[in-house]
């Protein structure tokens, strides 16, 4: 019987995502060999070395240098993501990073170029980025309808996600959260990649960007934990984006308005208003002055057992480099995307002024450097806090 290829691949950082998640499926995949996990705290990464019958290691350079991995997957803070995947592609290595790529767009562009330099040598050399939202089916179906054109000419796009709470507990949780030295941002750098990246995955990126945000409004941190921006795109379409850790309950709805209807994803139910004609025909010829176009209401059936998931996010990692065929989830290049919109949301709100999108990525990491060095915030860290990882993910 023929022996099924395996890819070595080596584990770094066993945090909250790669402990809560990563390592709970690698070792059940047949297609993957898990030849190291890595972590600076020696005592997580032998309990779960042990677990997965593999070796531990406590600086990802040791874990390049001796395990004979093919492909890494990068789970540790963000700041960190730009010197281990540089250091992984110029040692030829397939990489599977967490989100965000980087803290700043000058980051993503240092990874990037380490990927282009790596693919001058080997052309199938595989970077992707862990946005598994893009796998859950609701989500999938927007996408479907969107690049269907059933809604037309897009007008407007409204997202409130404020089903982000966090409590002051959860930002004790580690020393380096919610600071500009250690994570380098807040909501919109730690929970709200994936709905960056959604949005612009949807609907591109847009070319203005009017940022507000509130730093610290609701906890004890020195970033941001309420966002509120407007978004101005070249084909007309305006978007709005709200986000906060300070609610509860929250709200995740977000309305999409095109020429032929309106179609509201919320409560994990997605509705499509559909128009008999286009509204802005209808505003052109109609000789009506206070009537509406008729509209139908359509419950969208949404198949909810489809695999999604961070398991399939390596899936589709793993099949594309063993198979040279498929395509990833999110290719790595697509994260400077999200990367560029969060920066621009909050460069917006540190000057005050509206910024144009593509925008000198000096400027912020500038800024960055200068809040990291002013700094004065004393940071209250609590290791023994309860992490249910399952209530994390905005749904």
């Amino acid at each position: 019987m023929e022996t099924k290829k395996k890819l070595k691949i080596g584990l770094i950082g066993l945090g909250n995502i790669g402990a809560g998640q990563h390592i709970k499926y690698l070792p059940k995949m047949d297609n993957v060999e898990v030849v190291g996990v890595c972590d600076i705290i020696k005592e997580k990464a032998d309990r779960f070395a042990a677990d997965c019958n593999t070796k531990a290691y406590y600086n990802y350079i040791d874990l390049f240098d001796n395990s004979g991995l093919e492909a890494v997957i990068i789970a540790v803070p963000h700041y960190d993501h730009t010197p281990i995947a540089v250091e992984a592609f110029n040692r030829g290595l397939h990489v599977l990073c967490e989100k965000p790529i980087a803290v700043h767009i000058n980051d993503a562009k240092k990874i990037m170029d380490a990927y282009e330099k790596a693919k001058e040598k080997n052309p199938n050399i595989g970077f992707a980025l862990m946005f598994q939202e893009r796998t859950y089916p609701i989500h999938k179906k927007i996408k479907d309808i969107l690049d269907g054109g059933e809604l037309g000419k897009l007008i407007r796009v409204s997202w409130i996600n404020t089903a982000w709470f966090r409590s002051q507990a959860y930002y004790n949780s580690g020393g380096w959260r919610a600071t500009w030295g250690g994570e380098g941002g807040g909501i919109l750098t730690n929970q709200c990649p994936h709905n960056l990246d959604l949005y612009q995955w949807m609907f591109g990126v847009p070319n203005k960007i009017s940022g507000h945000a509130h730093i610290g409004k609701f906890h004890d941190i020195e970033v941001e934990d309420e966002v509120t921006a407007y978004l101005e795109h070249e084909n007309g379409m305006v978007g709005h984006f709200i986000v906060t850790t300070g609610e509860t309950p929250g709200t995740n709805r977000m309305e999409i308005v095109g020429e032929n209807g309106k179609l509201i994803f919320e409560n994990n139910k997605l509705v499509f208003y559909r128009n008999r004609i286009s509204m802005l025909k209808f505003c052109k010829e109609t000789k009506e002055s206070f009537g509406n176009v008729e509209c139908w209401y359509t419950e969208i059936p949404v198949n909810e057992n489809e695999p999604q998931g961070h398991s399939v996010v390596t899936s589709k990692f793993v099949d594309v480099i063993l198979n040279t065929a498929g395509e990833f989830v999110a290719h790595g290049n697509e994260g400077i995307k999200s990367v560029t919109l969060a920066n621009g949301i909050m460069l917006s709100s540190f000057t005050g002024k509206i910024v144009d999108v593509p925008f000198n990525g000096d400027e912020y990491e500038n800024k960055l450097k200068e809040l990291i060095k002013t700094s004065k915030f004393v940071k209250v860290v609590n290791d023994n806090v309860e992490a249910d990882m399952s209530k994390s993910f905005s749904s």
